[in-house]
């Protein structure tokens, strides 16, 4: 079963993480479409796609670099040590754009990175963002991209949960993690004080979590942030298996009939309603904004959600920038980008009391 790796639109440059030679060349590339409907109803296609004129300069240069469609996926090891490179780059582009100070720490024994702006607005020293990072259960891909820039845009403190990662430690370690932040953070901010939020596997726990908080009969947060995220690990959409990380560039592998991402679920039932929230009863979850792309590998995970959440009664606005591949707005240098993410700060600010 191939594991869902989610994590960073923009990923790790090709050269730094050393990828094999496109399968694929100019002259084998289709040049027409395709479409071929088997007897299972498996879709055999070929689509030949331009780049969105609408998009930004910034983003259709970007859409237009080559990525290597060969695999096979980088080792574990080499994933988190390229990851680790790229996230420190963010960190001090972002830094760049929105000054602040970045403490480590730790919080109910759990290691947190607190981001304190430049520009805290003292009418809100007292509210708290409380982020949960992508990069796939298996890596950290967004504890900065995440933090910095929303600490920044908002004016109010940033705590974002280290949880510990899969393999090693399968759900629901990451979920246990940031329910113990969450309940020390009570025990000095009210719960309509913190908002909870995160990108890709962080926003695929964010739900997890709110299902859990609900489980233990503890207050919800004032608000969550679900940007690109999913919410059954049973299924899989159909966006999986049309677009990569990169969208329609790079590497894909034909999906298989399983659940998500083993090394992650472990032994879990696949549709257990923490691990799957779209199995749980979603009655009277706080505001949520849901956030993806139309190149987003987890598009139908996210307006799955969004829309679970709407027939449960909840107040869930969706956002889909079209054309843009997952968590696209981990970059500092597309005007897309900015604005999701301002889109983003601007929830937060109105839904915090």
């Amino acid at each position: 079963m191939r594991p869902i790796f989610l994590a960073l639109a923009l990923a790790v440059p090709a050269a730094l993480a050393q990828q094999p030679a496109p399968t694929t060349t100019a002259a084998q590339a289709p040049n027409s479409d395709t479409s071929y409907i088997d007897a299972q109803g498996n879709a055999h296609i070929t689509r030949v796609i331009p780049v969105p004129q609408s998009l930004s300069r910034e983003s259709r240069y970007w859409l237009s670099e080559q990525v290597p469609d060969g695999g096979p996926e980088d080792s574990l090891a080499d994933r988190r040590a390229h990851t680790d490179a790229w996230a420190l780059t963010a960190r001090d582009a972002w830094f760049k754009l929105y000054p602040g100070t970045l403490t480590e720490d730790k919080i109910a024994g759990v290691p947190v990175r607190i981001v304190v702006p430049a520009n805290l607005d003292a009418t809100r020293k007292d509210q708290v963002l409380l982020n949960v990072h992508g990069g796939g259960f298996n890596s950290d891909s967004g504890s900065f991209t995440e933090s910095i820039p929303m600490a920044g845009m908002t004016g109010i403190r940033v705590v974002a949960v280290l949880y510990r990662l899969a393999p090693e430690n399968p759900f629901p370690a990451a979920v246990d993690d940031t329910v113990a932040v969450y309940k020390e953070l009570l025990k000095t901010h009210k719960p309509s004080h913190i908002l909870l939020y995160g990108t890709s596997a962080g926003a695929i726990l964010t739900a997890e979590v709110a299902v859990r908080l609900r489980q233990l009969g503890l207050p919800q947060p004032a608000a969550l942030g679900i940007f690109s995220g999913m919410g059954d690990f049973a299924r899989p959409g159909d966006s999986q298996a049309m677009y990569a990380l990169r969208g329609l560039s790079g590497h894909l592998d034909i999906p298989d009939s399983g659940p998500h991402d083993p090394y992650y679920t472990g032994k879990t039932d696949p549709t257990d309603p923490v691990l799957s929230p779209i199995y749980a009863d979603l009655h009277g979850l706080p505001p949520t904004l849901f956030i993806t792309s139309g190149r987003d590998l987890l598009l139908s995970g996210t307006v799955n959600l969004h829309r679970a959440f709407l027939n449960a009664g909840n107040d869930a606005r969706l956002i889909v920038y079209d054309g843009l591949p997952h968590a696209f707005w981990y970059s500092t240098k597309l005007p897309e980008a900015l604005e999701a993410n301002h889109a983003m700060a601007k929830f937060f600010v109105e839904q915090l009391k």
